[in-house]
């Protein structure tokens, strides 16, 4: 197989999450919350590293939350220091793998100062915010939060220009955004980008590809679109003759959803597909 690039977690030597001393008991996070305030980054970073490691604690997550450590969390974001913005990123990326905290994404307005991350420069950055927004999307509010702050448009920018890793969590958030208002996706161009993607040498990209055109092909203008553009039907039937299983799941679920009108039938008859079914 073929090599990829893996984003690197590395950390500086000096930042050891067993450094930063905690209080007890409910004294914990309060102090933590102060720590992430200080002025000097070595204390930003430990309390960051020991934040890590207690928000897998959902009862954590609510009590930090109470204390005011996402607002704390959202000022961080706009750190000079790169690793102070990766760990803050992933505190936040754990603290969305629970239901408390995809909530307090939506209630503290954290979704677009998380997006406004997908420009950064470290690219583990980039990964651990779309990473949190992914895991919000899972919900049907959280995934109208995405929608409605506009996101759509620069998600599927992305989706052109990001590394294969976090290609597919874009595509995942987008999956999850096109559940809600498939529309959107559509106006901001997603079908050529997708349609591209179905050629992709990862099994994964191309399985979500074909599996996010299903989803923006939902609607009458998206399946016209699909009929419309002369690659989209014969790229799909391709792919039913594909190594991977899933992949030929997804290829098979796309072709039914635009095959549901007349135009799409005839467009996936001429593609050959029906031997392939």
């Amino acid at each position: 197989k073929m090599a990829t690039a893996r984003i690197s977690y590395a950390l500086p030597p000096n930042i050891d999450a067993t450094k930063a001393p905690l209080a007890f008991g409910s004294r914990a996070l309060p102090k933590l919350n102060r720590e992430l305030n200080d002025a000097v980054l070595i204390t930003r970073q430990r309390a960051l590293m020991t934040l890590c490691d207690l928000v897998h604690d959902p009862e954590k997550v609510y009590e930090a939350i109470g204390v005011g450590c996402i607002e704390s969390l959202k000022k961080l974001l706009n750190d000079k220091d790169s690793t102070v913005r990766h760990k803050a990123t992933e505190v936040l990326y754990i603290m969305a793998t629970h239901n408390v905290g995809r909530n307090a994404f939506l209630e503290y307005k954290v979704i677009l100062p998380v997006a406004k991350l997908f420009d950064d420069e470290v690219e583990i950055v980039r990964k651990n915010s779309h990473l949190a927004l992914k895991m919000v999307s899972e919900i049907p509010s959280g995934a109208s939060g995405i929608v409605e702050a506009n996101l759509i448009p620069k998600l599927v920018n992305k989706l052109k220009l990001e590394i294969d890793e976090i290609k597919q969590l874009i595509l995942d958030t987008l999956h999850f955004c096109m559940r809600v208002d498939p529309e959107n996706a559509l106006k901001s161009g997603v079908m050529p980008v997708l349609t591209e993607l179905l050629d992709h040498i990862t099994p994964e990209v191309r399985g979500a590809a074909a599996r996010d055109l299903m989803d923006v092909s939902v609607p009458l203008a998206g399946k016209d679109a699909a009929c419309d553009d002369s690659a989209i039907v014969p790229s799909l039937v391709r792919l039913l003759a594909d190594v991977d299983d899933s992949v030929k799941s997804s290829a098979a679920g796309a072709l039914m959803t635009i095959a549901i009108t007349t135009k799409g039938k005839y467009a996936a008859i001429q593609a050959g597909a029906i031997p392939h079914l």
